[in-house]
């Protein structure tokens, strides 16, 4: 029986990455990315980054294990990462070349400018941009690789004797796993070194999202933990609510991608409960699908895949060559983003190769 919750949660969690990437692109609290944002003073707007950046990658990360785990128990491992590598590695390489370039076009606009590109031949241009237009795409690549170490892992428990025994833990070792969260944001390199590959290091936190991903593989692929998580879900999300508006009043200002931000008890508590309260309130009151849900849970891949092209462009044309205020920029932004992303996609998955390179179709 197909759990129609996991799909809701999954499709809404994409939906709040683009949302999330709007007010990004705009943001002046010194997070790596993006034009920047109106003016020193504050930009409440902001805010939403404080609220979804803790928890919404973790928790795509840690449904992508509990997903992993149904798939491998319907078809060989081998057929499945084959499946894995088309869908993830395809697009998130050979997708650069294809389509992503031109998101890193306009990422990197600001640096032609200055003509540090002026006597580089085109190809290399090319390849730069197409390099520079990962952007969103770090999702699948880093998704790719931990399906592959979950191929290692199935091999040394070949009996599911451990994945059984994690299906016992009782609600206040699901919550006392959160400890794992904290361990996992400490594996960042605190004082990144401009020259060195640590900025990149940090940004695909690798070993960080490994253990939301293999927890959903071993633990909460569990109806019987699933099931503790539902019954839990209105104090998980009032302890939630309140450890994030604790820590949003104390840090609001702060860059909240920097290792120190992330590796804070206060928003590692945060971005865990939310988790879960997430898992437990979906599981309670939307497990259920119909004809948008349904094409949501067909859809929201694709639309992930391209949503950023329209961010990118739109979003620098406007603060670089108009006049507009900024709420009418996020407004514009917010309203292309929903309606041009799922367009752009059924246009792109209509042609057969590029529906290959771009979604791994």
């Amino acid at each position: 029986m197909r759990k129609h919750w996991l799909d809701n949660l999954r499709w809404v969690t994409v939906l709040l990455v683009l949302f999330y990437h709007v007010i990004y692109f705009y943001n002046n609290k010194g997070v790596f990315g993006g034009i920047g944002g109106f003016g020193d003073g504050p930009q409440y707007q902001d805010v939403v980054m404080y609220i979804l950046y803790p928890w919404f990658m973790p928790l795509l990360f840690l449904l992508a294990g509990i997903s992993a785990r149904y798939a491998l128990e319907k078809r060989p491992a081998k057929e499945w990462f084959k499946a894995r590598t088309r869908k993830l590695l395809v697009p998130g390489t050979i997708g650069l070349f294809v389509f992503h370039w031109m998101v890193g076009w306009f990422n990197t606009a600001v640096a032609r400018g200055t003509g540090i590109f002026d006597n580089l031949p085109w190809p290399a241009i090319y390849s730069l941009c197409a390099i520079s237009g990962t952007g969103p795409l770090w999702f699948i690549q880093v998704l790719w690789l931990l399906s592959l170490s979950l191929l290692a892992i199935r091999a040394l428990d070949r009996g599911d004797r451990f994945w059984n025994w994690c299906g016992k833990a009782g609600i206040v070792t699901v919550i006392l796993l959160g400890v794992l969260f904290w361990v996992g944001e400490h594996t960042l390199v605190l004082n990144p070194r401009p020259e060195s590959l640590d900025g990149l290091w940090n940004l695909y936190k690798p070993l960080f999202y490994m253990i939301p991903f293999l927890l959903g593989y071993l633990v909460f692929s569990h109806d019987e933990v699933q099931l503790k998580v539902k019954e839990a879900w209105i104090p998980l999300m009032a302890c939630s609510v309140v450890s994030g508006a604790a820590l949003i009043i104390t840090t609001f200002g702060q860059d909240n991608t920097s290792p120190q931000y992330l590796g804070s008890p206060l928003n590692c508590l945060y971005g865990w409960l939310m988790c879960l309260a997430m898992m437990g309130w979906f599981q309670a009151k939307f497990d259920r699908t119909g004809r948008f849900a349904g094409y949501m849970t067909r859809s929201s891949f694709g639309i992930y895949i391209v949503h950023y092209l329209v961010i990118a462009s739109l979003g620098y044309m406007m603060k670089t060559y108009t006049n507009l205020p900024p709420v009418a920029m996020y407004l514009i932004l917010t309203v292309a983003v929903f309606t041009l992303s799922p367009l752009l996609h059924e246009i792109l998955r209509r042609i057969p190769v590029i529906r290959w390179c771009v979604f791994g179709e």
